[in-house]
């Protein structure tokens, strides 16, 4: 009986940290997502149609976008914890992964 509850109780986290997610990434706002962009991603990513400038060794915010091993999850956590030396680490809020993942996935166009 004790293992019963043990396993309701964690499927009770589990349930929860997903409801938790899903609401955060419902209420992503993709505007402060481009403007986080054009901050902080823009000097080595196209992050917009129209941008003239940027480093043609990285991907476009629509190559991004587009590709299959970046869906929504795998982006956010690359985000929270980039992982190569040329992307820094900006510290962004789980809120602004959000946004700025949700403007990323508009780009696919």
């Amino acid at each position: 009986m004790q293992m019963k509850r043990g396993r309701w109780a964690c499927l009770g986290v589990v349930v929860a940290l997903l409801t938790e997610f899903a609401s955060e990434s419902a209420a992503a706002d993709s505007t402060n997502g481009r403007r986080i962009a054009e901050r902080w991603c823009a000097e080595c990513h196209v992050v917009a149609p129209g941008q003239r400038q940027a480093s043609d060794a990285v991907p476009t915010f629509a190559q991004i976008g587009r590709s299959e091993r970046f869906d929504e999850a795998t982006l956010a956590t690359f985000l929270a914890n980039p992982h190569h030396s040329r992307m820094p680490n900006l510290s962004l809020t789980r809120s602004e992964i959000a946004d700025l993942v949700a403007y990323i996935k508009r780009q696919v166009r």
